[in-house]
């Protein structure tokens, strides 16, 4: 029998315009789906999660994360985008063995349900051999997270095997997209190398019916003008995913919006390193709804919660800025807090092709929710719905489901040994930073002693 899960008496955030919110409501589960949200649903054959005090929520989805660096979390914390490059991408991405990918993936994965994140597009361009593929995709699997697989080449010309291999993987691992886990294209993009090879990528990704998502509009490489290089060649279209978009022009940008065309932005990181100001009042204005991504927990902290408020707190900060220079105040802030929770749900589900099945508490979606506890001295309180989802923080996190699933609960990972995880972490950084003594190399990591 399919079992039933009721979620009671919660303060109800369902991103779906005929739901709205309620202050006090239920939300019933069958298996993996969502079958009913509600003032009060009977259900005396359902197992009952208390939700009292607890915002409910549509689980939280990052559209661009680069899990394969999760065993090397703070390092790249105070790098410049070409020290990214020349450090992460061009010394130490070689030394990963598919060992070492596997374990990044189920840590990075695991952060990311703990801290509501229930769908991560995994920006693995670290595709070095087969091997790498294959436990790529173990580590998310075993993770119990929704992802997409975005299959990358590391840099450099492609290897001669690469387009075999993403047959292969596509094949073999995603023959249905029904699974939590489906299948993508992450390409550098034309900024990053030949135009040739980006053109390469969308053929065979158009060729398997996946996405590709592409770095453009990254600083001084965005002054290429790549986005009016693809639609000069009619290559635009709704299957593309444009990550960052910083250094695009206007004009680039609303024919990203006129071609169906989606866009994923991390603010935080493209402050840090230099990618060139945030453009998300600029998508807006062109009639783009970005998603939000983390892209490096190497650079930044994986809370989507943080990635919300650094959205907020730089589009806002501009807008001041400008208006500060035209002798001018704004007379009311023109991006929300709810605008910033869509970004991180419903937006999210669209850039990756998902709406119909996530990003909202409908009817007949998957189960995939979170519960935020209020209870705690930094949201209590509520006074403003959406602005206590976006001040809150992993500490909030009480229960998480995914199609259904209970995979956190109480504060706690459900099914997975956290510490045994961490020794493996650990043990991967060691040999990883083994004789590398690059900026973000610390004494402490070095002299941890090895067995």
């Amino acid at each position: 029998m399919t079992h039933k899960t009721l979620i009671k008496g919660g303060i109800i955030y369902s991103v779906d315009p005929d739901i709205g919110e309620l202050p006090r409501g239920d939300v019933l589960v069958e298996g993996d789906t969502i079958v009913a949200v509600g003032e009060h649903i009977p259900a005396t054959d359902a197992r009952v999660i208390d939700a009292t005090d607890k915002i409910v929520l549509p689980g939280l989805i990052d559209t661009h994360r680069h899990l394969w660096q999760a065993a090397l979390r703070q390092i790249a914390a105070d790098w410049t985008l070409g020290q990214y490059i020349d450090h992460m991408l061009l010394e130490l991405g070689p030394r990963f063995s598919p060992e070492d990918v596997y374990v990044a993936e189920l840590l990075g994965a695991i952060e990311a349900i703990d801290a509501g994140v229930t769908t991560v597009m995994d920006w693995a361009h670290i595709m070095r051999s087969p091997d790498h593929a294959d436990e790529a995709v173990r580590g998310l699997r075993e993770s119990g997270v929704r992802a997409v697989f975005g299959y990358g080449n590391p840099g450099g010309p492609p290897a001669d095997w690469y387009a075999r291999d993403l047959a292969r993987v596509s094949e073999r691992y995603f023959s249905s997209d029904a699974g939590l886990v489906t299948f993508a294209l992450a390409s550098m993009g034309p900024e990053f190398g030949p135009v040739e090879d980006t053109l390469a990528d969308l053929e065979l990704a158009r060729s398997l019916g996946i996405r590709t998502s592409l770095h453009v509009g990254v600083g001084m490489l965005g002054r290429q003008r790549s986005i009016t290089e693809l639609h000069r060649r009619g290559l635009l279209g709704p299957d593309l995913i444009f990550v960052h978009c910083n250094t695009c022009t206007d004009a680039e940008l609303r024919l990203i919006a006129d071609t169906g065309g989606h866009a994923s932005i991390s603010p935080r990181v493209e402050m840090q390193m230099g990618h060139g100001y945030p453009a998300t009042g600029r998508l807006c204005a062109a009639g783009v709804a970005p998603s939000l991504s983390i892209d490096v927990v190497s650079g930044v902290g994986g809370s989507l919660f943080a990635e919300m408020r650094g959205t907020l707190e730089a589009e806002r900060g501009w807008q001041h800025h400008a208006a500060l220079s035209r002798d001018e105040t704004l007379p009311e802030l023109t991006i929300t807090t709810r605008d910033v929770v869509r970004m991180a749900t419903i937006e999210g589900a669209r850039t990756l092709g998902l709406e119909s099945r996530i990003g909202s508490l409908t009817p007949g979606k998957q189960a995939d929710i979170v519960l935020l506890d209020t209870d705690r001295p930094n949201l209590s309180p509520v006074n403003n719905l959406s602005a206590a989802i976006t001040l809150a923080d992993n500490e909030n996190v009480d229960t998480v489901l995914i199609a259904g699933r209970v995979v956190k609960q109480g504060g706690r990972i459900s099914r997975h040994d956290t510490p045994a995880l961490g020794a493996l972490a650990r043990d991967s950084r060691d040999r990883l930073l083994e004789s590398w003594s690059g900026p973000g190399s610390t004494a402490a990591t070095a002299a941890r002693p090895r067995a």
